[in-house]
């Protein structure tokens, strides 16, 4: 049995600095962005010419925020409420035999210049630092295929909660979205209606206060109301 070594082509620059409110899909955030940097010697105009021509690509990672040999043959998939076991094949758990992931995601713009690679991507699902093996154009004739099923999640999930901002939170949004060139208010929109808590607390009604860093702020939200969250504030970040 052969046994393979990899090393990383990339790494990725994301606005998700943590774990915690990444969504568990590609696009289900389209205002999600990040940048994929070429490492050395990978960083050529040359290893992605043609690429300008798709709209999306494939990103082969690894979960390097996950601990190693931590995996189990059957996980409980939060989609179906972390109630029912399935195996791991069965779903896209972070916890696997071997933590590489996959992610189709927008390809935004590539840019060269002073011995650099980046593409900028958008929809994104990737935390901050993620190490890249391979890339690979989207081909819509064969990677979307017609009439296929999707098992236990045929669907992109239901966005119940609804989204509420404080006085001082809509103005920080003002302030993000012409520092960072992002509809900030948009994409706290899209991350936050999909409830980033887990399975069993999805909905419900929780006076606590959530923080995630995200961008360059913190982000911090309650659940006054269930299916209600309400934006408390953006506070800045100095690291």
């Amino acid at each position: 049995m052969n046994n393979f070594s990899f090393s990383p082509i990339g790494r990725i620059s994301s606005c998700y600095k943590e774990k915690f409110s990444i969504p568990r899909q590609p696009s289900l955030v389209s205002e999600a962005t990040a940048d994929l940097v070429l490492l050395k010697p990978y960083a050529s105009k040359e290893i992605i010419r043609g690429l300008e021509g798709f709209s999306h690509i494939w990103i082969i990672f690894a979960f390097h925020a996950v601990p190693l040999g931590q995996w189990k043959p059957t996980v409980r998939p939060p989609r179906l409420g972390g109630n029912k076991r399935l195996g791991v094949f069965a779903t896209r758990s972070t916890h696997r035999p071997n933590p590489i992931g996959l992610s189709a995601v927008s390809l935004l713009d590539i840019c060269t210049g002073a011995g650099e690679v980046k593409l900028a991507l958008g929809g994104c699902d990737l935390l901050d630092g993620t190490p890249v093996l391979d890339i690979k154009p989207y081909l819509p004739y064969a990677d979307a295929i017609l009439g296929a099923k999707g098992g236990f999640a045929e669907a992109v999930p239901a966005k119940k909660i609804q989204v509420l901002f404080s006085v001082s939170a809509s103005k920080a949004c003002i302030e993000a979205s012409e520092r960072l060139s992002v509809d900030s208010k948009l994409f706290i929109e899209q991350l936050l209606s999909l409830d980033p808590r887990p399975s069993y607390q999805a909905g419900k009604q929780s006076e606590r206060i959530y923080a995630a860093h995200v961008y360059d702020f913190n982000l911090r939200w309650h659940y006054p109301e269930e299916q209600k969250v309400e934006v408390i504030d953006l506070l800045p970040r100095d690291d």
